[in-house]
């Protein structure tokens, strides 16, 4: 299981979704309603539920997928899952930067950015080990 290079794609997905809760996604400032002051903030998945439950999910997910390589079109179907939750957790950040005056990303986001890339990376050779393994059966 680990010998197979979606193991290591998979494993690289979850420690860079579980890295948005030390990383900032963003930073900048958000204007206080009550004192009309700007206070700067730190945007990291622990500051909204939402995007919290949802990045430990994708984590959690890609790493019960490295275990499942003895059925890879389960197997498949679970990261292909994992990597919608990824862009979703991605466009969740976008939508929780507009209630900020003036933000920019931070090395957080290049590392949000890189989950599904890996994710689609580990799609892609789960599809090439059924494949070697259909063709195996057919010379049987």
């Amino acid at each position: 299981m680990i010998q197979r290079i979606q193991s290591v794609w998979l494993l690289l997905a979850a420690a860079f979704s579980a890295s948005g809760f030390g990383l900032s996604f963003f930073s900048g400032n958000k204007l206080d309603a009550a004192t009309n002051t700007k206070t700067w903030v730190e945007f990291t998945a622990s500051n909204q539920l939402l995007i919290m439950i949802l990045s430990v999910a994708v984590a959690v997910a890609s790493l019960v997928a490295i275990f499942m390589y003895k059925d890879r079109k389960r197997q498949m179907l679970i990261v292909f899952a994992t990597a919608v939750g990824a862009f979703l957790n991605i466009a969740m950040y976008y939508n929780a930067k507009s209630g900020f005056v003036e933000s920019k990303l931070d090395l957080g986001s290049l590392f949000s950015f890189a989950v599904p890339l890996f994710l689609l990376l580990a799609i892609r050779f789960i599809y090439k080990d059924e494949q070697l393994v259909k063709s195996a059966d057919r010379l049987r």
